[in-house]
């Protein structure tokens, strides 16, 4: 944590108390040095680096203002800016509380056993004065007197304990930092002459934090040895806020720390000689936002030179963004030898099955898909697979092959991209221009043409051209009952189906999102089915049988074939195709070695 030290006071002062444990409220005063008349007030509608609009005014309530002892008459202008009538020069005072009850890594939560805020859910912002000098107070009460907090800010004056004043040099770093609070585990570590502070909360008896440290320490190191060799990182620490629930996942970047959920679970355990695969996921989402720390927080579209906390900020680049990212974090967890070549082509089969069993990206491209965000990624339906594709996956296979293509021409490798592309943007804003002229001044040609097929159509990747390339065979497989069907489903008493895909054979049956599928009859018997795995169990060697569906309260009688003759074989798939189901293996072991290490 850095050193304190005493400095004016700030124009824009927060004071935030956790002030209703069992409400989920938090109460706040900001106070406004030196207002203008008729001061505007906002609160962000999103977040940076969750693209949807998630309207956080609603849960403020109880908003009034003060001058001196004068009451001010607020008029609120929209859903999320309000207009204090007030005169310029003297202090404003204004109070409210917001309602915490998101447990997410986006918003803001409040009960009796921990709290945690993004400032984008919590502190207004005053127009006009958003490069000013922010302070925020975070108050201890009896209920929380007990609780420790963490954020990365830097600090001005706090206790032992961490209550007590923070500073930001603009309303942009202080919504960048979130606030940890409770009863949590802590550790530290240095990486690379950086201090880094891992707190987590909510974790059983059996976590073992030792070990949690120590890998968290190699995936750091090599992320930034990865971007600045033996040179320091464009900061001076850094946070892990961790909250381990009985079932959850996910995690959001910050300017020194990010905000991770994980499973309880999946948390490695003492005297356990080897984790999960549970742990292994929470290794790569530890590693895919600390790479964010780069690429998007300081790296970034140029259409984020500037965010407006207002509406939408749109851009085409969240593929590179986000998809070079997920490239990324699982290679440096390969090459931090928390993961062996094995596993680490396991987990490129699964984006690999994830990208190819999704019939939407013959209907949108990566860069759509980007651009899409705000409306379809977000707010995904039973129709999301089949007519979108993710960015983060095809773009992570995007960086996949630009990587396998340019260390196939002997001259540079993704890896330089980044570097160069660091230094050219000065790690700042870029384009797609700009990662267009460092990929032919590295390998001394134009990519244009790949990009245009691999980012800007729906033309296949040639995966198993350049992993063939370089040491590893794509072979096509038997498909699961799910794929051969078309289905996305849930398995409890009976299959329950979220998805039917576009031109599967549960869609030429006529199932739908949202149906029961109880059971099938096969030559005039009928069976009760639980999985998807009982279709074939029950059916045999017959290739057509009757699916009884539940719909809207009718029972209904679909036949369904469960193969389609007209399909090609898996030998007529053009060359440049990947089968709906592959799997990896090494065929040239030092091929593979000079690739992942």
């Amino acid at each position: 944590m850095p050193s304190s030290r005493k400095q004016a006071p700030a124009a824009i002062h927060y004071r935030v108390e956790p002030a209703d444990l069992f409400a989920h409220l938090f109460s706040v005063t900001l106070t406004i040095a030196q207002p203008a008349t008729r001061q505007e007030v906002s609160l962000p509608v999103w977040i940076p680096g969750s693209y949807l609009v998630r309207e956080f005014s609603k849960n403020l309530q109880e908003l009034c203002a003060q001058q001196g002892n004068r009451e001010v008459p607020l008029t609120q202008l929209d859903k999320h800016r309000w207009l204090a009538d007030c005169s310029a020069g003297k202090p404003l005072v204004l109070t409210y509380r917001v309602c915490a009850y998101d447990a997410s890594v986006r918003t803001a939560w409040l009960d009796a056993a921990r709290g945690f805020f993004n400032g984008t859910s919590l502190c207004l912002r005053v127009h006009g004065q958003e490069k000013q000098r922010h302070t925020i107070e975070i108050v201890s009460t009896p209920a929380t007197a007990a609780w420790s907090v963490a954020t990365g800010l830097s600090t001005v004056k706090v206790d032992k304990k961490g209550f007590g004043l923070y500073a930001a040099a603009s309303y942009d770093e202080l919504v960048d930092c979130p606030f940890e609070m409770g009863k949590f585990w802590i550790g530290r570590f240095t990486a690379c002459g950086v201090p880094h502070r891992f707190v987590v909360a909510g974790a059983a008896p059996s976590f073992d934090g030792k070990r949690l440290l120590a890998d968290t320490q190699k995936i750091c190191e090599a992320n930034i040895r990865f971007w600045h060799g033996e040179s320091k990182p464009p900061f001076k620490n850094y946070l892990f806020m961790l909250n381990a629930v009985g079932d959850g996942y996910g995690g959001l970047e910050h300017r020194n720390s990010t905000a991770l959920i994980c499973g309880r679970r999946d948390l490695p355990r003492v005297n356990e000689a080897r984790a999960g695969e549970g742990y292994t996921t929470l290794l790569g989402l530890i590693s895919h936002e600390y790479f964010h720390t780069w690429n998007v927080k300081r790296l970034r579209p140029a259409e984020f030179a500037e965010h407006d906390y207002a509406r939408e900020n749109y851009t085409e680049l969240l593929w590179f963004f986000e998809g070079f990212t997920s490239y990324y974090d699982d290679l440096l967890l390969r090459r931090a030898g928390l993961i062996d070549d094995g596993t680490y082509l396991k987990l490129v089969t699964k984006t690999i099955h994830q990208v190819v069993q999704t019939p939407g990206r013959a209907i949108q491209t990566v860069a759509q898909a980007s651009f899409d965000a705000w409306v379809k990624y977000y707010r995904q339906d039973e129709n999301t697979p089949n007519a979108t594709v993710s960015y983060y996956t095809k773009g992570s296979l995007v960086a996949l092959c630009l990587d396998l293509a340019l260390r196939r021409g002997g001259k540079t490798s993704l890896d330089a991209v980044m570097r160069a592309l660091w230094a050219r943007c000065e790690g700042g804003p870029m384009s797609e221009g700009d990662l267009r002229a460092v990929l032919q001044e590295l390998s001394g040609r134009s990519f244009d043409t790949e990009l245009a097929q691999w980012v800007h159509s729906t033309a296949e990747l040639p995966l198993a051209e350049l992993l063939g390339a370089h040491g590893v065979q794509l072979k096509p497989e038997t498909a699961q009952w799910a794929q051969k069907l078309g289905l996305r489903v849930t398995e409890t008493h009976s299959v329950n189906l979220k998805t039917v895909l576009r031109g599967g054979l549960a869609e030429s049956a006529g199932m739908a999102a949202g149906d029961e599928w109880l059971g099938i009859e096969v030559n005039g018997e009928g069976w009760r089915i639980s999985k998807l795995e009982d279709v074939a169990f029950y059916a045999g060697t017959e290739t057509t049988v009757t699916a009884l569906v539940a719909r809207d309260g009718r029972l209904l009688r679909l036949p369904l074939a469960l193969s389609r003759s007209a399909k090609p074989s898996r030998s007529t798939i053009a060359p440049a195709a990947v089968p709906d189901t592959v799997s990896l293996s090494i065929t040239d072991a030092a091929a593979v070695a000079r690739w992942l290490n």
